[in-house]
């Protein structure tokens, strides 16, 4: 399979400062997508330093860990155990940096990462960032939201009506970097010739009816990515804004 990605990243129309992170590596095959946290310029330490600690230990990791393709059972296993030791290097890390500098206490960050290994996707997740697959005119949401919000509607503790006006929105409830170990959630995502993937941070999904992601992808590459931006700030742009679109041919 052929792989093309593109990516962008905008400070939004009401911060100051953008805390997003990514990472696009179509060698590696590896597409990380961070929204930081933390005030005194925490955040963007937060994302970039986890996203920095992923990528080394996903690079150092598929270079030993033996891992046949197409993925059998043991290798999926292995890939997935790859991706979440990966995530748990960078939260220790970044909840060691946070200990050791006062003004960056608390400060911590979102992450959706994906590895492509032959005809299969590896995802891990922590926080409210997502990814989209798209095939066929057709958008899916791979990754749950770890959100206070996502959590009650679970639960059958609110409705949907109700959590669109909920004012815990932006409450998540688990974080890259917040405390020294993390929950990550990680699958193993078959796919095809001319599938596309989007991950993106909240900035960007907040805004964004999946229906409307199919026709925008189509457009390919740089226009999609921008469009997908230029629509996150139209609409209010209240936050960082991050896309990142992968084709596969």
């Amino acid at each position: 399979m052929e792989i093309r990605s593109t990516g962008a990243t905008d400070v939004g129309r009401r911060r100051k400062a953008n805390q997003d992170s990514y990472l696009m590596h179509d060698e590696l095959g590896l597409y990380v997508v961070a929204d930081g946290m933390g005030g005194h310029a925490a955040g963007e330490v937060a994302s970039q330093e986890a996203i920095d600690t992923v990528f080394g230990m996903v690079k150092r990791g598929r270079e030993t860990l033996p891992i046949p393709l197409p993925l059998s059972e043991d290798g999926a296993r292995a890939a997935c155990r790859m991706m979440e030791g990966a995530i748990q290097a960078a939260t220790y890390l970044v909840f060691a940096i946070a200990e050791l500098d006062s003004n960056k206490a608390g400060m911590g960050t979102t992450m959706s990462a994906m590895l492509l290994l032959g005809d299969d996707a590896i995802t891990a997740q922590v926080g409210d960032s997502r990814i989209y697959q798209i095939r066929n005119g057709e958008a899916y949401q791979l990754t749950e939201d770890h959100t206070l919000i996502n959590w009650q509607l679970k639960q059958g503790l609110i409705t949907p009506e109700e959590a669109k006006v909920s004012r815990h929105k932006n409450v998540i409830t688990r974080a890259v970097g917040n405390r020294d170990y993390v929950q990550v959630d990680t699958a193993v995502v078959p796919l095809e010739r001319g599938d596309k993937l989007l991950l993106c941070s909240d900035g960007l999904h907040g805004y964004l009816k999946t229906e409307e992601i199919p026709p925008i992808t189509d457009k390919g590459g740089e226009d999609a990515v921008a469009e997908f931006i230029n629509l996150a700030n139209e609409r209010g742009g209240k936050d960082n804004i991050t896309a990142l679109v992968v084709e596969i041919d």
